[in-house]
């Protein structure tokens, strides 16, 4: 069978399934093309990131495509129940970058709270004693409370970290539940365990916290998770994740709310409109951006790679 890696694969995965007789090919396939492609080579496998979409459209035209892999979470980039529908398989990875976007959280939570991001942009330009001024209210995680809005795998494992460097842990989801965190293993004292209770009003939840990330998908009906109303609910001077999903915040709206000191600081690594964000967004002095790098670690691209590979050949058997 051949196998399309139209945005890259590992070379940890591209050897497993040439390991098990799947061809792979990773030269890149302009979208417009993609259909026409997967005809002529005969591609009966698409592997996908977030940069290639898989609609309606391909899938009806490539009557030989029999799975459709998405190297990460969340799959708005494939239309997967309709190709569920035409009897196609679709998968995903979503345990294997569970950890690198909880990292890339923390490291936004650290930068968000001491002006990292803005700082660095000065430095070279700016004046050394006015640029220390400037910065030199930053503030300190541990005794805060990090609001988790969506406690899947990778809200866990953002708690678990949040809770080894001292900050209390809220989490938000449509129903009330009970979840235990393993926290990363201490070297003589085993792995400690701590029980989340999870809410689901916001009423109370949002005003509770210090700190709030976002781990939600792109909603069906497109619309966005936290608007002018969810942002009236937060106290004064909270601070902002989003590496879930363009679109869950309402951009316009967290604009407003960094103008009116509503939120002191925002870190975005996902934006509405990918690959070309909004201006405002990346000139704004109150918001970290990073290019949707969430699950971009090396780690985390050898097992999504590797889990790929798993899941065709325990699809398909070898070949």
């Amino acid at each position: 069978m051949k196998v399309l890696a139209n945005d890259g694969i590992s070379d940890e995965g591209k050897k497993a399934l040439q390991n098990a007789g799947y061809t792979v090919i990773t030269d890149k396939v302009n979208q417009e093309d993609l259909a026409t492609k997967i005809n002529e080579e005969n591609y009966e496998i698409v592997l996908v990131r977030s940069a290639t979409t898989v609609r309606k459209e391909v899938i009806d035209a490539c009557p030989g495509l029999k799975l459709i892999g998405r190297g990460g979470v969340g799959m708005d980039n494939i239309d997967v129940a309709y190709a569920r529908e035409k009897g196609l398989k679709v998968i995903n990875t979503p345990a294997s970058s569970s950890q690198s976007v909880a990292e890339l959280v923390m490291g936004q939570l650290f930068s968000i709270s001491r002006f990292l991001n803005d700082s660095f942009k000065n430095m070279e330009t700016g004046d050394f004693n006015t640029l220390k001024k400037n910065y030199a209210k930053g503030v300190e995680l541990r005794g805060k409370t990090l609001g988790i809005i969506g406690f899947g795998r990778i809200g866990q494992s953002l708690a678990s970290y949040a809770l080894a460097i001292g900050m209390e842990v809220k989490a938000l989801e449509i129903e009330q539940k009970e979840v235990e965190i393993e926290l990363p293993e201490i070297k003589g004292f085993g792995t400690p365990k701590v029980k989340i209770q999870v809410e689901n009003d916001w009423s109370t939840f949002l005003p509770a916290c210090d700190y709030i990330s976002i781990h939600v998908p792109k909603q069906a009906n497109g619309e966005a998770v936290i608007n002018e109303k969810e942002f009236e609910l937060m106290k004064k001077g909270v601070r902002i994740v989003n590496a879930a999903r363009g679109g869950v915040i309402n951009e316009e709206a967290l604009i407003t709310a960094l103008e009116t000191g509503k939120v002191a600081y925002a870190a975005l690594d996902v934006f509405e409109n990918e690959p070309t964000p909004n201006k405002s967004l990346l000139n704004n002095a109150k918001i970290a951006t990073t290019p949707h790098i969430g699950a971009a670690t090396l780690e985390a691209q050898d097992r999504i790679g590797l889990e790929l590979a798993q899941l065709i050949v325990n699809e398909f058997g070898n070949k």
